[in-house]
């Protein structure tokens, strides 16, 4: 297994992220800066969280231009997992690896603390570390992170299991009080239809470390990363 982290000018979760990665794979990533032309043979891509171009024009609409996201754009066209977080997830959206949009925060406030997630399914390779529903833990920090998308293809994604996660209360309800952005029906994270790209608002690697206050998210990297039984 190797790893890639792609680095944006405004990235401010790299390090973060490739530090949960060597974890979980006992060695660091490849981290790509975003004009490279080439990307490594990787098994997974990581576009981090940040505030790529400074979130100018639109939250990961420069991004999505940069010259190494055709590279990534090709390589998951093929099967190479990509795990996009927050910033990572605006940019796959707006490069067509994902679908719907992400607005605003319906409070019109940046949004930083800690959300429960529900998992929707446990039969990927994000989420084959948690059980079926369980109830985990992980930071958001955002402004932009309001999932939308229209009434067919909120139904489409429903109907083919592409939510990845929900924002949900302590018991697993996704409740108006649990959902800190205003997304459409509590949907904090999705997948591409052949499941091997997931994007998601909340931050798995910033609970990824008995240090930073406890290893939710740890479990996605070593499933990721064939470190789960």
């Amino acid at each position: 297994m190797d790893a890639a982290v792609i680095v944006f000018p405004g990235s401010n979760c790299d390090r973060d992220v490739a530090v949960s990665v060597e974890a979980a794979l006992g060695r660091a990533p490849h981290m790509v800066w975003h004009r490279a032309d080439e990307l490594p043979k990787v098994d997974l891509i990581v576009l981090p969280g940040g505030f790529s171009y400074g979130d100018y024009l639109r939250s990961g609409a420069i991004a999505a231009n940069s010259p190494i996201m055709a590279q990534v754009k090709a390589a998951a066209a093929k099967g190479t997992r990509v795990l996009a977080i927050c910033n990572g997830f605006q940019i796959a959206i707006e490069a067509g690896l994902l679908p719907g949009a992400l607005m605003t925060n319906a409070g019109l406030k940046f949004v930083c603390r800690d959300v429960l997630l529900k998992v929707e399914r446990n039969d990927t390779p994000f989420t084959a570390g948690y059980e079926q529903g369980a109830v985990v833990r992980f930071p958001v920090a955002h402004h932009q992170g309001n999932y939308f998308a229209d009434d067919e293809t909120l139904a489409r994604i429903e109907g083919e299991g592409l939510v990845a996660f929900r924002y949900v209360d302590a018991g697993g309800n996704p409740t108006g009080a649990a959902n800190p952005n205003g997304s459409a029906r509590n949907i904090a994270g999705v997948y591409n239809e052949a499941r091997n790209v997931m994007g998601l608002m909340p931050h798995p690697e910033r609970l990824a470390d008995p240090a930073l206050g406890g290893t939710d998210g740890a479990r996605m990297f070593r499933s990721l990363l064939g470190g789960l039984s």
